[in-house]
């Protein structure tokens, strides 16, 4: 995601009410979130679609991956060629 920039970025509520068509087009050729601020103060953060939707699938990557970082963490690992024997031999997979 690029840099935000806090000039174009952070827009009050206000702004927002006035001028909704303007920074969404801006957020949508830039990628970078818009920040909200209510009273001076950061409020929400606006994203395009597309860019929330590579946060969430990151996000849901690290979740499956979060498990296996602990066994190798703790030390819970073996070879390939274990793991692979012990495959082909559980499923029945023909040599």
């Amino acid at each position: 995601m690029p840099q935000i920039s806090p000039s174009e970025d952070i827009r009050s509520v206000t702004d927002l009410k006035r001028n909704t068509r303007d920074i969404l087009d801006h957020l949508h050729a830039t990628g970078r979130p818009v920040i909200v601020t209510v009273n001076g103060r950061a409020d929400s953060v606006l994203l395009d679609v597309r860019v929330y939707e590579k946060h969430l699938q990151a996000l849901n990557l690290r979740k499956l991956i979060a498990p296996a970082e602990k066994d190798v963490a703790a030390g819970r690992t073996r070879s390939a060629r274990t793991f692979l024997k012990e495959f082909k031999r559980a499923k029945r997979v023909p040599r």
